[in-house]
Protein backbone atom coordinates (compact mmCIF):
# COMPACT_ATOMS: atom_id res chain seq x y z
CA UNK A 1 0.00 0.00 0.00
CA UNK A 2 1.33 3.49 -0.89
CA UNK A 3 0.57 6.79 0.66
CA UNK A 4 -0.55 9.81 -1.43
CA UNK A 5 -0.93 12.93 0.62
CA UNK A 6 -3.93 14.59 -0.74
CA UNK A 7 -5.41 18.20 0.98
CA UNK A 8 -9.19 18.68 0.97
CA UNK A 9 -11.69 20.38 2.31
CA UNK A 10 -14.85 19.27 4.68
CA UNK A 11 -18.48 21.17 3.80
CA UNK A 12 -21.00 22.12 5.91
CA UNK A 13 -22.92 18.96 5.33
CA UNK A 14 -19.40 17.05 5.97
CA UNK A 15 -18.31 15.71 2.57
CA UNK A 16 -15.27 15.98 1.91
CA UNK A 17 -13.70 17.44 -0.88
CA UNK A 18 -10.60 17.15 -2.61
CA UNK A 19 -8.41 16.37 -5.56
CA UNK A 20 -6.25 13.48 -6.36
CA UNK A 21 -3.46 12.56 -8.91
CA UNK A 22 -4.73 11.54 -12.35
CA UNK A 23 -3.22 8.20 -11.95
CA UNK A 24 -4.48 6.82 -9.18
CA UNK A 25 -7.20 3.94 -10.58
CA UNK A 26 -10.73 4.03 -9.51
CA UNK A 27 -11.86 2.07 -6.46
CA UNK A 28 -11.87 1.93 -2.85
CA UNK A 29 -9.46 3.92 -0.56
CA UNK A 30 -8.44 4.24 2.88
CA UNK A 31 -8.41 7.35 4.05
CA UNK A 32 -6.99 8.83 7.73
CA UNK A 33 -7.63 12.04 8.38
CA UNK A 34 -5.53 14.97 10.02
CA UNK A 35 -7.27 17.42 11.51
CA UNK A 36 -5.78 20.14 12.65
CA UNK A 37 -5.90 21.83 16.04
CA UNK A 38 -7.52 25.07 16.69
CA UNK A 39 -8.35 26.24 19.68
CA UNK A 40 -12.46 26.42 20.02
CA UNK A 41 -12.10 30.44 20.83
CA UNK A 42 -10.43 30.93 17.50
CA UNK A 43 -13.11 29.26 15.16
CA UNK A 44 -16.23 30.50 17.43
CA UNK A 45 -14.11 34.05 16.59
CA UNK A 46 -14.38 33.75 13.24
CA UNK A 47 -17.74 31.97 12.95
CA UNK A 48 -18.54 35.12 14.83
CA UNK A 49 -17.00 37.98 12.45
CA UNK A 50 -18.21 36.49 9.34
CA UNK A 51 -21.96 36.31 10.91
CA UNK A 52 -21.57 40.14 11.94
CA UNK A 53 -20.29 41.24 8.49
CA UNK A 54 -22.90 39.63 6.57
CA UNK A 55 -25.64 41.14 8.60
CA UNK A 56 -23.95 44.72 8.06
CA UNK A 57 -23.53 44.11 4.61
CA UNK A 58 -26.52 43.09 4.02
CA UNK A 59 -28.08 46.20 5.85
CA UNK A 60 -29.03 49.17 2.82
CA UNK A 61 -28.89 51.57 5.50
CA UNK A 62 -24.79 50.64 5.16
CA UNK A 63 -25.06 51.75 1.48
CA UNK A 64 -23.63 55.56 2.06
CA UNK A 65 -21.40 55.98 -0.81
CA UNK A 66 -22.70 55.65 -4.60
CA UNK A 67 -20.19 55.19 -7.93
CA UNK A 68 -20.46 59.06 -7.93
CA UNK A 69 -18.72 59.70 -5.00
CA UNK A 70 -14.75 60.12 -4.79
CA UNK A 71 -12.80 60.34 -8.16
CA UNK A 72 -11.24 57.54 -9.84
CA UNK A 73 -7.71 56.61 -8.81
CA UNK A 74 -6.48 57.65 -12.25
CA UNK A 75 -7.52 61.47 -12.26
CA UNK A 76 -4.93 63.90 -12.46
CA UNK A 77 -4.64 65.92 -10.01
Amino acid sequence: MRAIELVGDVDDDHHLRAKVPGDLPAGPVRLILLVPEEDEAGVNCMRGVAAEWLDELADTRQDIYTLEDGQPVDASW
